[in-house]
């Protein structure tokens, strides 16, 4: 039994449509679809959940709704007439009207998109449709609400066949529409295929899987065929983005795989996501990922190391001004605090007093405009000198290595770098791992 998933992209149009459908119609256990709202058709074009907030936007303001609610109907109008359906959404369309009238929310109007697609998916298959505010469940203080869910989801299920379900929102306990953040069809999907006990949760999207890193970056990239949950956490924390995060856990528990998957290119396999593998990987890593826009608090001590505490009060002056850090390099003197520059620029010194009175160090000094690169993969516990073929492939390139930090898991090494060296440090690790494999 499957769930699967669609993107935006892969049903912007009627043409998008009719691929997915080809696709759900090959295989019989795909049995219950997850659709998204219709996406860009084009690089120019507007999203349709994006129309939908502005829409709403002007009708909260008391303005003229009605020209771009017709527009968002006839971009539904152009799938349904393309697929040549006998389905009219004019009731719907009116019932929304009428809703933002009566300033229903944004997380209403920005659920229609969903709503509306699904609709039309369920006429399109001839497969069951359920309101995803009638089984996808919020707690009174917005927090999803999995047990209850999944409790109702899956008596909800059991007696249906097959079946599709918007994606991206669901009720709060007085029955308003709540939506998960943007992106959140990836998280439906995984809590459909948690609730029917699903053998595998596909997500087609536009991509044709992971990659090992970026593509504006690194020319046709390759694909990542297995990648642990473990390594996909690590690479989405630092930047890798084709799945919500969050979506991971409602199938991990399960023991359910995901598989990533191209919508304009079915016949690839796509990147299998599994909780554990005795897979080898083809490369001793299995992706790299970054981020820009970091800064290094640098404090030294004398004794450092000899005084109880010191770490403790340090981070304690980084908390007071409610600034998180990313990673905490330490020497028998130093100790280095990488924060976002963006979130630290207006609290600095702020931050620079308390760790003088919280710490009393000797020296502080701060080294803004830096990247953290993570290389990940479950295949470097079993091979020696990683970290010295990341240096040796940096200094080939005349990189300076700011910071390098192994995690204890063996799965990851952090680098930092310049900001301005950060796509040639990313060149320079894919190279060596990848295209020589030295």
């Amino acid at each position: 039994m499957k769930v699967v998933k669609f993107g935006g992209s892969s049903l912007a149009s009627a043409g998008q449509f009719s691929k997915v459908g080809k696709i759900i119609r090959s295989d019989a256990s795909r049995r219950y679809v997850v659709p998204s709202a219709p996406g860009k058709r084009n690089a120019k074009d507007t999203k349709v959940t994006d129309m939908l907030y502005r829409c709403y936007e002007m009708a909260d303001a008391e303005e003229d709704f009605m020209p771009l609610l017709k527009k968002i109907q006839e971009r539904f109008e152009s799938i349904i007439n393309g697929l040549n359906l006998r389905l009219t959404l004019n009731k719907e369309f009116e019932l929304i009207a009428e809703n933002f009238r009566k300033k229903a929310g944004a997380d209403y109007a920005a659920s229609r998109g969903e709503y509306l697609n699904g609709l039309i998916m369920a006429n399109y298959l001839d497969f069951e449709f359920i309101d995803a505010a009638q089984v996808i469940m919020f707690c009174e203080d917005g927090e999803f609400d999995a047990e209850r869910t999944d409790e109702l989801l899956s008596k909800r299920l059991k007696s249906c066949e097959r079946a599709v379900i918007p994606g991206f929102y669901g009720a709060m306990p007085d029955g308003s529409v709540k939506t998960f953040s943007r992106g959140g069809s990836d998280i439906t999907g995984s809590i459909v295929a948690k609730a029917v006990r699903a053998d595998i949760y596909e997500n087609w999207t536009d991509v044709s899987g992971f990659l090992i890193a970026d593509p504006s970056i690194i020319e046709k990239p390759e694909v990542i065929k297995v990648i642990t949950y473990r390594e996909l956490r690590e690479l989405s924390y630092m930047g890798a983005t084709v799945l919500h995060e969050d979506a991971v856990f409602p199938v991990r528990k399960e023991g359910i795989p995901i598989n990533i998957r191209n919508t304009n290119a079915p016949e690839e396999e796509g990147t299998l996501i599994v909780e554990s593998t005795c897979r080898q990987p083809d490369y001793t890593i299995t992706g790299i990922a970054g981020k820009k826009g970091f800064v290094a608090v640098n404090i030294e001590k004398d004794m450092m190391n000899s005084e109880v505490g010191f770490g403790r009060k340090v981070l304690a002056a980084f908390e007071e001004n409610g600034i998180s850090f990313e990673h905490v390099p330490s020497g028998i003197d130093t100790l280095t605090v990488f924060v976002h520059q963006e979130e630290f620029e207006g609290k600095e010194q702020q931050v620079l007093a308390a760790i003088h009175r919280l710490a009393q160090p000797d020296s502080i000094d701060l080294e803004a405009n830096l990247a953290l690169i993570a290389v990940v993969g479950r295949g470097m516990r079993s091979t020696r000198g990683t970290a010295g073929r990341i240096f040796s492939a940096l200094a080939h390139v005349d990189i300076n290595v700011k910071m390098i930090d192994q995690g204890s898991s063996e799965l990851n090494i952090i680098i930092g770098v310049q900001n301005s060296d950060f796509e040639a440090a990313i060149q320079a690790v894919y190279d060596i791992f990848v295209v020589t494999q030295i």
